[in-house]
């Protein structure tokens, strides 16, 4: 049974940094992709990054493709999201989740199946 747990949310200011974490368990390969997504009250939950397997590719939604980098650590089933320069809209519960194939830009919403409980992210104006 995969689980995901994320960590690092917490409150920043207005152009401030954040740094979360996805700790996965339970993986039977560790060469799978991973995602990035957020959701904020009353709000579709919304794409932010993906990275692939190998750490090779990587990609970014349009409204954050300037301010956030995705990485994976070389050696544990770990991923992160650097966030930058954040914004008051920026503001909403940010999960990870493992893809269920390779990562490119036809990579959707339904391309994930297991799914972290998500972090709180709040930004201050």
């Amino acid at each position: 049974q995969v689980q995901l747990v994320e960590s690092g949310g917490g409150m920043v200011q207005t152009g401030g940094s954040l740094r979360l974490s996805c700790a996965a368990s339970g993986l039977t390969f560790s060469n799978v992709g991973m995602g990035w997504f957020r959701q904020a009250p009353g709000k579709e939950r919304e794409f932010v990054a993906a990275i692939s397997g190998n750490g090779a590719s990587e990609l970014s939604g349009d409204s954050v493709q300037d301010r956030v980098i995705i990485a994976r650590d070389r050696a544990k089933p770990i991923v992160f999201l650097q966030m930058n320069a954040l914004k008051p809209e920026d503001s909403a519960v940010y999960y990870c989740a493992t893809a269920r194939r390779y990562i490119d830009v036809s990579t959707s919403i339904e391309d994930f199946d297991v799914w972290g409980q998500g972090a709180q992210v709040t930004v201050s104006s």
